[in-house]
């Protein structure tokens, strides 16, 4: 291997390394005061990843309040919203959520 092809090799890994930390760290626990609330997302608004396992990114949420898909909200907001601060189980069929 030349030296070319070892920077190129490390700087693939460093990018690699770097996104796989930064969806960790985003997948975790809410920041501050808020917390995740399922049901309530717009689509394309999303977080990240549905909780049914249909994708596994942020802004892929097909339709307005689906209740696998969520976004971070103030804490104690989530029901207030029409949402729910537990996910549906993985295989549930996911339809959206009506507003009351």
């Amino acid at each position: 291997m030349n030296k070319r092809q070892a920077l190129i090799a490390a700087a693939l890994a460093g990018i690699c390394a770097g996104t796989t930390l930064n969806a960790a760290a985003h997948d975790g626990p809410a920041p501050g005061d808020k917390e995740k609330c399922y049901g309530v997302a717009k689509a394309g608004q999303n977080d990240c990843a549905s909780s049914d396992g249909a994708h596994s990114c942020a802004g892929q949420a097909e339709a307005d309040n689906l209740p696998t898909e969520w976004t971070y909200v103030a804490k104690g907001t989530c029901e207030q919203a029409g949402g729910s601060v537990k996910p549906i189980k993985a295989g549930t069929a996911a339809k959206p959520a009506t507003q009351p």
